[in-house]
């Protein structure tokens, strides 16, 4: 958890695992390590043939999202990685799951960024439910549901 104080001076509790944002987080577009891995690279493109240097921040954050991007694929087209990305972004966004009691749960924004950068071919319920603990308010089955269609991308993706 995280305790922000606003310009107002007054204390804002932030904790991802209850998914209580600042209001500021409210509208935020989420992007995956993936997506910024595909922006950085277009925009070094393009620093390059203008000949201007990137700065240290710029270099450190694109080795950062490459060394984690599970989502890549040197073989395909930019614009095909950026249509499937986005098309696992909305699927994940409009993913809806209903309880038992009747209720009806989505994923949050916060959660589908994290799923992006987390999932592998291989990873479990209990690996998902450890490092995005927000998820536990879904049935196993459910999070299982979640997962495979995240493979079911990753394997479009890289192969």
């Amino acid at each position: 958890m995280v305790e922000l104080v606003t310009s107002e001076r007054t204390a804002v509790n932030e904790d991802a695992a209850e998914l209580q944002f600042d209001e500021e987080f409210e509208d935020a577009h989420i992007l995956s390590n993936a997506q910024v891995a595909i922006i950085l690279q277009a925009s070094a493109r393009s620093a390059q043939i203008r000949d201007e240097e990137l700065n240290e921040v710029y270099r450190k954050t694109q080795k950062y999202v490459e060394r984690f991007n599970t989502m890549k694929n040197p073989e395909k087209e930019h614009q095909e990685l950026v249509d499937e990305l986005d098309n696992l972004q909305d699927a994940l966004t409009t993913f809806r799951k209903e309880t038992e009691e009747g209720q009806e749960l989505e994923l949050e924004k916060f959660e589908v960024a994290a799923l992006m950068n987390l999932v592998g071919t291989d990873t479990l319920v209990e690996e998902a439910l450890a490092l995005i603990p927000s998820l536990s308010r879904f049935p196993d089955a459910a999070i299982d549901e979640i997962l495979d269609l995240i493979k079911n991308f990753l394997i479009r993706i890289v192969s």
